[in-house]
């Protein structure tokens, strides 16, 4: 009798970057040209604090009612602006976040096993900020721009004033820790769509990231 054996765990690639660096286009390419799943922290965290989500209540409870809207939704700009002025409140919301987020991330890589994925992405725009993520994660990867270029590109498209972009720059950890967190840097200065893509392509056949169809 023949038995196939057992698959491993998928590996864990963390790809990260700051506001505006590309993260979630190699990502998008990523995907295209290897077929990885590819997990959003902030979908996922999204997902968790809509109407009727897993930290909704642990949210209202620790953060008072108001932090809910009528929709049973986290009051997210509410919470950004709590967040950005108390150092202790973001510490607080990622403790009722993070473990569920873990949770599903695990239960992601069951299914990814099941399918015999060998890896998944996962995007994480504060990996080097939080010192939950890195022990979790095979490698990490930084896409990388200057703080100059993050502005250009955050106010076109979304249309925010420059004071605001930076106050959200500030937030964030600053390029050189994020580049001395990295296993690979990926580039995306002032280059275009192309020469990213080989760049993702080098990286992903570095990490092999291609999956079996």
């Amino acid at each position: 009798m023949h038995c196939e054996p057992e698959s491993k765990p998928p590996r864990l690639i963390g790809l990260s970057g700051g506001i505006g660096s590309g993260k979630s286009t190699v990502a998008a390419l990523w995907q295209e040209l290897f077929h990885v799943p590819v997990a959003d922290a902030d979908g996922i965290s999204r997902q968790l604090t809509q109407p009727g989500g897993a930290a909704v209540a642990a949210i209202g409870q620790h953060f008072g009612a108001e932090y809910v809207g009528a929709d049973g939704a986290m009051d997210r700009a509410r919470m950004r602006q709590r967040v950005f002025a108390d150092a202790q409140a973001k510490k607080a919301l990622e403790a009722i976040l993070h473990p569920l987020i873990f949770q599903a991330l695990q239960d992601l890589m069951q299914q990814a096993q099941a399918r015999r994925q060998t890896a998944i992405v996962l995007d994480i725009p504060l990996l080097v900020e939080s010192a939950h993520w890195r022990p979790r994660l095979d490698a990490v990867v930084i896409v990388d721009c200057s703080a100059e270029l993050q502005l250009q590109r955050v106010m076109q498209r979304s249309q925010l004033p420059a004071q605001e972009v930076q106050r959200i720059l500030g937030q964030q950890a600053p390029r050189r820790a994020k580049l001395a967190a990295a296993d690979l840097v990926i580039a995306n200065g002032d280059i275009s769509l192309a020469q990213l893509r080989a760049q993702a392509q080098r990286a992903g056949d570095l990490l092999q990231l291609e999956q079996r169809r």
